[in-house]
């Protein structure tokens, strides 16, 4: 048994398909907040930083940035976003999987997925519970262009098999 679990120990391609995407990267981000697919998303900016642990098994991104959000008065004001993921791959369930925390709830979200190196796209799935008793499923699709520049998307479960993309955010490397 100890054998076996020093060989699933050890770091694979997938490691360093991750490692990949270590490094320091600014980003914009649209949200749609609004139901209505054709509303005008909200945008905002901030920087990320992807750095190795464990030797390269696992992966953690620092995010900070500003966002509009309803104040108490109901009115939008910039608010300082902080959030923090940590993504690696599995050996033994043979998935990547990822959870995420930030300053927007208290709650972590993990999920479970898969990499299509004939589109360079990872996808993942997940399901949070932003407020009880409001379980959502989501699909999280992370597509890499090329080195310096990836894009993530969000889409939630709307019900009856529909899905909505309610966030998208666009990485480049700082040079």
């Amino acid at each position: 048994m100890m054998k076996q679990m020093m060989e699933l120990s050890k770091l694979n391609e997938n490691h360093k398909l991750l490692a990949s995407l270590a490094g320091n990267w600014t980003y914009n981000i649209k949200l749609w907040m609004n139901p209505d697919p054709n509303a005008k998303p909200q945008e905002s900016k901030g920087n990320a930083s992807t750095k190795p642990l464990m030797g390269g098994r696992y992966f953690v991104m620092d995010v900070s940035g500003k966002m509009q959000m309803p104040g108490p008065d109901g009115k939008m004001k910039d608010m300082e976003f902080k959030g923090m993921g940590i993504d690696g791959y599995d050996n033994v369930k043979k998935k990547f999987v990822s959870s995420w925390i930030d300053n927007m709830g208290t709650g972590i979200e993990f999920s479970e997925g898969i990499y299509d190196p004939a589109t360079k796209t990872f996808t993942y799935t997940s399901e949070m519970e932003a407020v009880p008793g409001m379980k959502t499923k989501t699909r999280e699709v992370l597509k890499i262009a090329d080195n310096d520049h990836h894009t993530f998307e969000w889409y939630e479960d709307r019900g009856n098999g529909q899905e909505a993309k309610t966030m998208e955010i666009n990485y480049t490397r700082k040079k």
